[in-house]
């Protein structure tokens, strides 16, 4: 069961088809992609972000969930887009629901070429969102250069560090709430 607050915004499909303009050119982009995020990101790739998330999370509470899809389901591409699908996983995969709001999902589109950090009402209110920004900016340019692996684990590593400027308290029995492996989507 979903607890909602007034703060909580869930995205769900009839919210998606009202922001969204409905997009044929998007809709075929991602009807053609080959899914290939199983090639681009090997065992050892898995293992090595999986790695990065659990030091970025080190000596605070927040969690990092990072999700790599390579493309948007066909039946959604019409309608929604990137920024949407990260509100979807973001509320699906529970990220929201850590104990102390602090959730944040990295979500990556290998189709679109583009990156979403979505963050918890708990971290929004101390950071600027030029911020987060820079950090995805810093991404694509490494995705752009083929350099998948290090871009996400760069990603993960300042997401870590802007965590750790934001809640600066030591953690030393912090539940680890959300996976550290990253969640492959096709």
């Amino acid at each position: 069961m979903v607890t909602t607050t007034d703060t909580t915004e869930i995205v769900t499909q009839p919210k998606t088809a009202e922001v969204s303009q409905p997009s044929f050119k998007r809709w075929l982009k991602h009807f053609l992609y080959m899914p290939a995020t199983q090639r681009y990101f090997s065992k050892h790739d898995q293992a090595a972000i999986a790695q990065a998330v659990t030091e970025a999370e080190c000596g605070h509470v927040g969690e990092i969930q990072v999700v790599i899809e390579g493309h948007l389901p066909v039946n959604q591409a019409y309608y929604q887009e990137t920024r949407m699908r990260a509100r979807q996983l973001f509320a699906e995969l529970g990220v929201w629901d850590t104990e102390y709001n602090s959730g944040v999902l990295l979500y990556i589109n290998l189709c679109e070429r583009k990156v979403e950090i979505i963050i918890d009402r708990g971290i929004k209110t101390a950071t600027q969102q030029m911020i987060w920004d820079e950090i995805c900016q810093n991404m694509i340019t490494q995705l752009v250069k083929q350099q998948l692996r290090q871009a996400v684990v760069t990603g993960v590593i300042n997401i870590g560090e802007v965590l750790n400027r934001f809640y600066a308290q030591s953690i030393q029995d912090k539940n680890n709430e959300l996976a550290n492996r990253p969640i492959i989507l096709r």
